[in-house]
């Protein structure tokens, strides 16, 4: 089963790390990533911009287009993983590996159903 594995953190924290201890962070996530790559189990991966590219569409009647995340959080979704886990508690023990690499934050692990048009498939 795939599961998301969505990175959370103090996006002002991150933003505050200089070259090199993001460079460091990126260098300890990169062997948990070759890890999964190896067995097979890593699926699409992305590290996302900082919220202030954010753009949000507010579902109202008629639809507002706003600047910014507008999220009333402390952490902010900076990126996510998609693996490959035979369980919720292998996806928990690479989320476990993810933030030793990477401490602070969180980590929000779902099931992933791949939508395709006429149904949905987990």
């Amino acid at each position: 089963m795939l599961y998301a594995i969505l990175c959370y953190h103090d996006e002002d924290h991150v933003g505050s790390w200089t070259k090199e201890q993001d460079a460091a962070v990126m260098t300890k996530l990169a062997v948990v990533q070759d890890k999964l790559t190896k067995q097979g189990r890593l699926g699409p991966v992305a590290r996302l911009l900082p919220t202030t590219a954010a753009t949000t569409l507010r579902k109202d009647d008629p639809p507002l287009v706003l600047d910014g995340p507008y999220a009333e959080t402390k952490e902010q979704l900076l990126g996510f993983y998609v693996v490959d886990c035979k369980n919720l508690d292998e996806a928990l023990d690479v989320a476990r590996d993810l933030g030793a690499a990477n401490p602070g934050g969180a980590y929000e692990i779902r099931p992933v159903g791949l939508f395709r048009p006429g149904s949905v498939q987990s």
